[in-house]
């Protein structure tokens, strides 16, 4: 229901500290302990997730879409204080949320491939003020705070052609790699044939310079379907198939929880990464981080075990038919 409502804000929304460590710190693996009972830590498995959606990370933002390093650093700090733990775009449309009982999963996502996002010194290590850098710092000093992202890449990422040291750098580090098109297209004002050829020559690229990534996702340029929409995740060109799980919009709202009725794969909302000013400052991420603290709008807690679907017996309507037999009321 919040995606319908803000619809028609989406037009206006579209668009695509010290050196960090060597390689991020592999994620602690489960505690054998078991779970807290969901009422205890307020698990509610059908709240709502932010999708961020980030572009260029540049000292001087000159548009909506640019974050400065000290604006990326201390969104990233707040998430890590409210006890957000970023998945992949991946997990979320798969269903995969392994987070610890009480957190909040939050996916991070770049749109573009932009240099400012991703970039390797000299010592082979991402640059300091470049978004994985900064990301990469955060999570150091806040261990539960995984560094993970998924950023959707044209032709050229991260202002290398082919990206085959950037790309493969991503993979090895576990970063998610999406698509966003070869030439950044309007689908909706492209030709069928067009649609599938821009898709199938993006992932032909990624998978050049990385054979063994799994691409399933695509970010829509402006938010923009083609006009027959299953294009959009599942086609073929020149004898390269695609099939992918998820396609990302641009725009307004948190994304309902992957075990909701709600869920929809085909149109997954983000948030724009930006403070609470402006003609759409109801839709940014500052002002939806408020929403979702307060409690104003109901926000995915977790319960720590991921073989079940944890939430308040009030909330039960909003379960996926699919879910039935790992739900878990309270």
């Amino acid at each position: 229901m919040l995606a319908v409502a803000a619809l028609a804000a989406m037009a206006g929304l579209a668009g695509c500290g010290s050196a960090p460590p060597a390689a991020p710190a592999a994620p602690a693996p489960p505690s054998a302990q078991a779970p807290p009972p969901p009422g205890e830590v307020g698990a509610d498995e059908l709240g709502h997730i932010p999708v961020l959606m980030y572009h260029r990370i540049v000292a001087e933002a000159v548009s909506v879409y640019d974050r400065t390093p000290a604006d990326f650093r201390a969104e990233l700090e707040r998430l890590a204080a409210e006890n957000y733990v970023p998945i992949t775009a991946a997990d979320l449309a798969a269903g995969r949320i392994d987070v610890p009982a009480g957190a909040h999963p939050v996916v991070l996502t770049f749109d573009d491939g932009a240099p400012s996002q991703f970039a390797l010194g000299p010592d082979g290590r991402p640059t300091p003020d470049s978004a994985i850098g900064i990301l990469l710092d955060v999570a150091a000093a806040h261990p539960g705070f995984r560094p993970v992202a998924t950023l959707y890449v044209n032709a050229e990422p991260f202002g290398e052609p082919g990206g085959t040291t950037t790309l493969p750098w991503l993979h090895a580090h576990g970063f998610e790699i999406g698509l966003h098109t070869a030439s950044h297209t309007n689908l909706s004002a492209a030709s069928a044939e067009e649609v599938q050829s821009d898709i199938v020559d993006n992932l032909t690229m990624i998978r050049q310079a990385v054979p063994e990534a799994a691409v399933t996702t695509i970010a829509l340029p402006f938010g923009a379907h083609p006009e027959s929409e299953e294009l959009a995740l599942h086609g073929a060109s020149g004898g390269t198939t695609y099939d992918l799980a998820a396609a990302m919009l641009v725009g307004a709202d948190p994304a309902p929880s992957p075990y909701s009725t709600g869920f929809d794969p085909e149109n997954i909302p983000r948030i724009r990464s930006q403070a609470a000013t402006g003609a759409d400052a109801q839709y940014v991420s500052a002002t939806w981080l408020d929403r979702l603290a307060s409690g104003e709008v109901s926000r995915y807690t977790s319960d720590g075990d991921p073989a079940h679907v944890s939430f308040p017996a009030r909330r039960a309507t909003a379960l996926g038919t699919a879910f039935g037999s790992a739900a878990q009321r309270y």
